[in-house]
């Protein structure tokens, strides 16, 4: 089974990264052949809205760092998006990944019954990372993205939330997530 996880994260140690090796280790010792890319490190602009994946081209124009990873998550099976939550919302660094899958949609995309390019009946885990411990609060965030992977075709999609982890390593201490995460990837591979 093929993985891309993607780090949200501007920490190379946070606690959404730490939850995700979790994930990610259990899927590779399961048979997982795993990329991880850590958007912080890449160098790529947002979605320029220049339409070329509408007109010209079946996929984003920009030859970028984000590039190879577009390319990566269509042949991939199961996509991991691992972030913090920032001021009420996902990362800035994966929110432009994520205006970059703009370029998946088909051209009639708002009328097309099959909108997406992308093959479907690819898993989604979304990993958070909240410092607020208030489950309550920001609740509201899995279920937008989710609703936007599953236009594209993602059949499952899998939460792993921690809330009341603000410290770098906070998580680690948290069996209940680090468990999750593991249980998660079992039966993704089962």
């Amino acid at each position: 089974m093929k993985i891309v996880c993607l780090l949200g994260s501007p920490r190379p140690k946070g606690n959404s990264t730490a939850m995700a090796a979790r994930f990610c280790e259990t899927a590779e010792g399961l048979g997982a052949e795993v990329a991880t890319f850590a958007l912080n490190k890449l160098k790529y602009r947002g979605c320029q809205a220049c339409m070329t994946c509408k007109t010209k081209l079946e996929k984003c124009v920009l030859k970028d760092d984000l590039a190879e990873v577009l390319d990566a998550i269509r042949d991939a099976e199961v996509l991991i998006l691992a972030t913090p939550i920032y001021f009420a919302e996902i990362s800035s660094q994966l929110k432009a990944f994520i205006d970059r899958t703009f370029s998946y949609l088909v051209p009639d995309y708002p009328t097309n019954p099959s909108p997406c390019r992308l093959s479907p009946g690819k898993k989604l885990v979304f990993i958070e990372a909240q410092g607020h411990p208030d489950e309550s609060l920001f609740a509201d965030v899995f279920p937008r993205y989710d609703s936007i992977f599953k236009w594209y075709g993602f059949s499952d999609s899998y939460q792993i939330r921690a809330c009341g982890v603000f410290n770098k390593g906070d998580v680690e201490s948290r069996e209940d997530m680090m468990k999750l995460a593991e249980e998660t990837a079992k039966k993704i591979m089962g």
